[in-house]
């Protein structure tokens, strides 16, 4: 009897971060730039257009960041993406899209990130996503790894947005 390869189940979850006195207009300003991500998201080096329309459905954007060291090494870690932007729907504030290629271990990763009005004039991330399972990582890593992320993307966008209004 022939054996069947076993198919592996995708991981897919959703991390969420506050961003108090931050509306969702505002934060909807910086997510919603497709090829923005680098004015405002410390670590990204590079986000630039690769091909398509910018700002519409089907571009893609490659974005690059250079990693410093934290084991002691010399050695730098680059790392670099190309994403397609599947869907933006700016009265949503919602934005979709896909790693088509890294060097990253991202294999059919799919994110879709949401900006959310809460109370008191604060606003809300939800950042959802599929992703087939990852060489080298546990799911439970891979979760707390987007949530740091989320949380970091959070504070960077509260940030960026002080200096703005400082000016």
């Amino acid at each position: 009897m022939a054996h069947q390869p076993i198919e592996q189940q995708k991981w897919e979850g959703k991390a969420s971060a506050n961003l108090i006195g931050t509306t969702a207009d505002q934060v909807w300003l910086l997510c919603g730039d497709f090829l923005g991500i680098h004015k405002w998201l410390r670590g990204i080096d590079t986000c630039e257009l690769a091909e398509g329309v910018p700002g519409q459905p089907g571009c893609v954007r490659y974005v690059s960041s250079t990693m410093i060291p934290t084991d002691g090494s010399d050695e730098a870690k680059f790392s670099w993406a190309k994403e397609k932007l599947l869907s933006i729907d700016t009265i949503q504030r919602c934005i979709t899209y896909e790693v088509i290629e890294s060097n990253i271990g991202f294999n059919s990763y799919v994110a879709t990130i949401k900006v959310v009005s809460e109370d008191q004039g604060g606003s809300k991330i939800e950042w959802s996503y599929v992703v087939d399972p990852i060489k080298g990582w546990k799911f439970e890593d891979f979760v707390s790894f987007i949530d740091f992320f989320v949380h970091s993307m959070a504070k960077s966008i509260e940030e960026t947005l002080e200096v703005e209004a400082s000016k």
